[in-house]
């Protein structure tokens, strides 16, 4: 993905060094914007090894409202564990367990996940269960159903900020708002992210929101259009200046396909085994390590 890389370039090129909450610091620039045509293949990078594995099925907990660890960790998927790990270190029940030992706590003990898995009202709990004025809003379902009977509005618009719950989410939503577009018989969506780890980060990001657009279209029953993902402050940690670097010495290969298996009128009826990736053949795995 030519796109990808140039992003990363585009950082280095015009970065400036910033401080950041994690105290790793960074190589900073604000305002980006990437288009895939989702006509041309699956985005999933092919330059490193990504693990679709926990891109489908964090997807799948979004769209499920959950906002506790225990589904993903259940299914072998690690994305978000450091965060609730952190936090329980903090607490005075901590007792030296390892990320290894808190994580099997949290698989074999629903009470210890209940208090110490769960991450507060972050996107799957915004998608399904936006909260004001008294009124719950499911915004994705309202979402479709508007796709299907209003196609041409302009508020096809799911937003994860809900600024009173801020403080109660472990992590602020980064890709924080998305928005559809019907055109021509095909579904875009557009994410505006606000804060983009280039590394670690949006190769997940770019892979999750063009699956849920093909998702969604195909509930829709409308074809794939463009995935375009804005983004405020895109940055490069600077532990990983040496694995951007790798990354950009490799040549893009072509892009995979995605399949979805069977057909399905509902969002929620989506399974981990309805998604066949073919023609993947990317470079190996590149490592590092998230900043919390």
């Amino acid at each position: 993905m030519k796109q990808y890389l140039d992003f990363l370039q585009h950082i280095l090129t015009n970065g400036k060094k910033k401080e950041d909450r994690t105290n790793t610091g960074t190589i900073s620039c604000f305002g980006y914007q990437m288009r895939f045509d989702l006509q041309e293949g699956f985005p999933l990078l092919t330059t490193k090894k990504v693990h679709l594995k926990s891109i489908i099925h964090e997807l799948l907990w979004f769209i499920k409202g959950e906002t506790n660890i225990k589904y993903l960790v259940g299914h072998d998927v690690r994305i978000w564990n450091d965060w609730p790990y952190e936090n329980y270190k903090k607490s005075p029940f901590y007792q030296n367990e390892t990320m290894k030992e808190f994580v099997e706590k949290i698989k074999t003990d629903q009470n210890f996940a209940d208090q110490f898995g769960d991450l507060g009202p972050v996107y799957g709990r915004q998608w399904r269960h936006f909260e004001g004025n008294g009124v719950v809003k499911d915004q994705l379902a309202w979402v479709i159903n508007e796709i299907k009977t209003n196609p041409d509005s302009r508020r096809l618009i799911v937003n994860s900020w809900h600024a009173a719950y801020i403080e109660e989410m472990a992590l602020p939503p980064c890709h924080m708002m998305f928005q559809f577009y019907v055109q021509d018989n095909k579904l875009s969506c557009q994410l505006y992210q606000r804060s983009a780890d280039a590394f670690l980060g949006v190769p997940f990001n770019i892979a999750s929101y063009a699956l849920l657009t093909m998702m969604v279209a195909k509930i829709c029953q409308l074809e794939v259009g463009e995935f375009i993902h804005t983004i405020g402050d895109a940055h490069i940690y600077l532990n990983l200046m040496d694995q951007v670097r790798e990354q950009l010495s490799r040549k893009p290969r072509p892009l995979p396909k995605m399949n979805i298996l069977r057909e399905v009128t509902s969002i929620e009826d989506f399974r981990y085994e309805d998604f066949e990736l073919v023609d993947y053949q990317p470079y190996p795995a590149i490592k590092g390590k998230v900043a919390v």
